[in-house]
């Protein structure tokens, strides 16, 4: 496990590695701010007046960015933004947290209460012009990840300590109801972001553990890569190179905060394209 970046953030999320650009972008989503690290080594940052914590691409220049108001048209070049769908924007007391595009070019978003009020979040899809809430009384949304052959989503509320699954249709909208995937009481680890590999396999960042930890498309555990400091958050793959970002809030050691990188020997699926 490599430093990949040693900007300390004070709760990274959001990792998304941008196959046109092969480029990886993360937030830190208590600083207000989108992060970047370019193919030559070069570090870029963009700061904002809300929280923001999750993207998909649009294209070369253009992310899916959500924040605690919206879903945001973002030019990288111009730093400029358009509302593309209101997100909970009435509600100050949520924020938005994880998310991911799915298969079928939707956007998954999750959201949180700022304190992590017990309840006050949810989870919606914004396919082709419209949001739709999926799932309500979420307390931590996460974990939202999508199975290669678009047929099964997968998220968790981390307090649940649980990973859900839910089948999908053909258009990529919930078929049926969730279903416990992967059940992370006994061993008392919670959660976090996730992301799927082109072999169906889950890969959980574990809030508190230091690890990242793999699981088979039933769900078994297959191994983890330990991380070198506790707060993991949310892992993307670039190729073969598993990112993996980390919070500091609350934490004194030297690499709190820092973004992580380590070659795990099998291909990540290339981050789906959002559709407007």
């Amino acid at each position: 496990m490599q430093v990949y970046s040693d900007v300390a953030c004070a709760l990274g999320e959001g990792a998304l590695w941008h196959p046109l650009r092969k480029q990886l972008f993360w937030f830190d989503i208590l600083g207000t701010r989108l992060m970047s690290r370019a193919p030559d080594g070069t570090f870029d940052h963009w700061q904002f007046d809300e929280h923001v914590s999750a993207a998909g691409w649009v294209d070369r220049d253009t992310l899916l960015m959500a924040s605690a108001t919206g879903l945001w048209r973002y030019d990288i070049g111009t730093e400029t933004r358009e509302l593309v769908a209101p997100l909970e924007a009435d509600n100050p007391v949520t924020r938005s947290n994880d998310g991911r595009a799915d298969p079928n070019g939707g956007f998954w978003i999750g959201t949180m209460g700022i304190k992590a009020e017990p309840g006050a979040g949810a989870i919606y899809r914004y396919y082709r012009g419209e949001m739709r809430q999926l799932f309500d009384a979420i307390t931590v949304s996460n974990a939202i990840c999508f199975a290669p052959d678009g047929q099964t989503a997968y998220f968790a509320d981390t307090p649940t300590r649980q990973i859900k699954r839910v089948a999908l249709d053909a258009d990529g909208w919930p078929a049926a109801a969730p279903e416990t995937h992967i059940d992370l009481t006994a061993d008392r680890l919670n959660p976090d972001g996730a992301v799927v590999d082109s072999q169906g396999n889950l890969w959980n960042a574990q809030w508190g553990a230091g690890r990242v930890a793999c699981y088979d498309p039933g769900g078994r555990f297959l191994r983890a890569v330990s991380v070198p400091t506790a707060q993991t958050t949310c892992p993307a793959f670039g190729d073969t190179t598993l990112y993996v970002t980390t919070a500091a809030d609350g934490l004194s050691d030297p690499q709190a905060g820092f973004t992580f990188a380590v070659d795990v020997g099998v291909a990540g699926q290339q981050e789906h394209r959002v559709i407007l």
